[in-house]
C-alpha cells in the first residue's frame, strides 16, 4: 500500500494531480481544497496518500496532511459516503472547520457540499459528532458556547447575544460561531450589543 507520495507536480487536471516521482507518473485524486494549495507544475510536493485497491483499479487519494486523511477515512464509515462525497465535503471543509461544524452539530455547513443533502448531513453529525474531538481541530470556544442550552454554562453577554441572534432567524450553531468570533475580536469584556452588531458582520460575510 502507498502511505505517502514525494515528488514533483508533472500536470493538473479537474479534481487530481499527477506526481512525478523517479520518473514514474502517479494520479492522485484530491478535494478541491487540497488542489489549490499545492505548488505549480514542475515544484516539489508531498501527499499523505489513502490507497483504494478493488479488482479492477487501485485508485490514489491525495491529503497535505495526516489529518485531512484521517477525516476522509471516517467520513466513508457513515452509510451514504463515498470517497466522492468525502472529498466533496473536504472540499468545502477543512479538517478544523469540518471538526468545529460536527461538534456543533452544524447540518447547513456540512450540507454545502456537492452530494451531500440535509438526511445524509444529519446523518453524517450524528454519526461523527462524538468522534470530532478525538480527531481534534474544533475550536473549543464556539463547541462551547453551541453547547451552552442553559444560558449559565456561557458568559452572560455572549449568551444574550447568540439568544438575539437565534431569534433573529439565525441557527444556534452559526449564531455560537459568529459570537465566538465576536469574542476574540472583542475580547471576553465586550457587551451584547458590541457582540451583536460584530456577530451580524460575521455572518454577513459568510
Amino acid at each position: 500500500m502507498i502511505g505517502k507520495l514525494k515528488g514533483v507536480i508533472d500536470s493538473y487536471g479537474e479534481d487530481f494531480v499527477i506526481v512525478d516521482v523517479g520518473g514514474v507518473g502517479y494520479v492522485v485524486h484530491c478535494s478541491s481544497r487540497t488542489l489549490q494549495n499545492l505548488p505549480p507544475v514542475g515544484e516539489a510536493a508531498s501527499l499523505a496518500i489513502e490507497t483504494h485497491v478493488r479488482e479492477d483499479m487501485i485508485r490514489l487519494f491525495g491529503f497535505r496532511s495526516d489529518s485531512e486523511r484521517e477525516w476522509f477515512r471516517l467520513l466513508q464509515g457513515v452509510q451514504g459516503v463515498g470517497s466522492k462525497v468525502a472529498l466533496a465535503i473536504l472540499s468545502v471543509l477543512d479538517p478544523g472547520s469540518l471538526a468545529t461544524a460536527l461538534a456543533t452539530a452544524d447540518k447547513t455547513a456540512i450540507a454545502r457540499a456537492p452530494g451531500v443533502g440535509p438526511k445524509l448531513a444529519a446523518r453524517i453529525t450524528a454519526e461523527l459528532k462524538d468522534k470530532a474531538p478525538a480527531f481534534g481541530g474544533a475550536d473549543p470556544v464556539v463547541a462551547g458556547l453551541a453547547g451552552a442550552e442553559d444560558d449559565a454554562k456561557a458568559p452572560p453577554a455572549a449568551a444574550d447575544a447568540i439568544s438575539a441572534l437565534v431569534n433573529l432567524g439565525y441557527g444556534r450553531p452559526q449564531a455560537a460561531a459568529a459570537i465566538a468570533a465576536a469574542l476574540k475580536t472583542a475580547g471576553d469584556g465586550a457587551q451584547t450589543p458590541a457582540l451583536i452588531r460584530l456577530g451580524l458582520r460575521e455572518l454577513a460575510s459568510l
